[in-house]
């Protein structure tokens, strides 16, 4: 394995780490500490912490963080398809730790709430807990309507990083420094806007390497494949929400911004960035 690369797959591997650690130690807190937060500053958090890992590792990976990003990069961008396989790997990994650290500072609370509501680590009610660690339907939602919010969300995602990260656009100079602002502030109206749904996943590595750990910890197959084998939704359903994506911006945007000059000076960008 070459240098870049290596440095590439660790890159992605902390900014999802990232990720996890602030994303699902918001919802710890929330779920086991009875911390004061809503819908929106759940989200905004999550938001955050994506802006935080892209600021950090964007110089390296360009802050892929979401196999939905890569897959869509590697088919309608030049990401080499060769490094598909090791930067998903990363995240993944990434996602895992992630979790796996939540778990371990939050280990205590985690007992005392089993505990206290006489909770069975791996029974159909754990999912309040596994809960915190990756994302579930709503109760009314089939596993279908809820492959629909994914793909509708992760598709909307994609526009709005390939938006803010594309060279031809006539506003990228402006929007270089503040893009790991606007693609944070997306996750969060998205998580705001349709969370309560599906918790918001538009992440198969952030979904599934959680889930992993919490199927590895005790919670079993409420972990993986999940009630009603739900664990395939936010696989899938953001991966082709992102090639969706990718396809709606390229067909209704930057094709009109071909014959666009770039600024003099400006460095062609090869990799657009994630977010969540």
């Amino acid at each position: 394995m070459d240098k870049k690369l290596r440095g590439q797959m660790l890159s992605e591997f902390l900014g999802t780490f990232m990720l996890i650690f602030i994303g699902c130690g918001t919802v710890a807190g929330l779920v086991l500490n009875k911390a004061n937060l809503g819908q929106w500053e759940i989200s905004l958090i999550w938001g955050l912490a994506v802006t935080m890992a892209i600021y950090v590792t964007g110089a390296i990976s360009g802050t892929h963080i979401n196999p939905a990003v890569t897959i869509a990069n590697a088919v309608f961008r030049d990401f080499p398809a060769k490094n598909v396989i090791p930067y998903i790997v990363s995240q993944v990994a990434g996602a895992f730790a992630g979790a796996a650290v939540v778990y371990g500072i939050y280990r205590k609370a985690f007992l005392q709430f089993e505990d206290v509501h006489n909770m069975v680590r791996g029974s159909a009610e754990s999912v309040k807990t596994a809960g915190i660690f990756s994302t579930y339907p709503a109760s009314f939602l089939t596993n279908w309507d809820a492959f629909i919010v994914e793909f509708s969300i992760t598709a909307f995602l994609l526009v709005v990083i390939l938006g803010v990260t594309d060279d031809r656009n006539p506003l990228f100079e402006q929007l270089k420094n503040v893009g790991p602002l606007l693609i944070g502030f997306t996750v969060a109206i998205i998580g705001a806007s349709f969370g309560n749904l599906t918790g918001f996943a538009l992440n198969p590595a952030r979904d599934f390497g959680p889930k992993l750990f919490a199927w590895l910890a005790g919670w079993d197959s409420v972990g993986v494949p999940g009630p009603g084998g739900y664990a395939w939704v936010p696989i899938v359903a953001p991966i082709l929400g992102g090639l969706a994506g990718a396809l709606i911006y390229d067909l209704m945007v930057r094709r009109y911004l071909a014959q666009s000059k770039a600024p003099v000076g400006q460095v062609k960008n090869k990799a657009f960035r994630e977010h969540s």
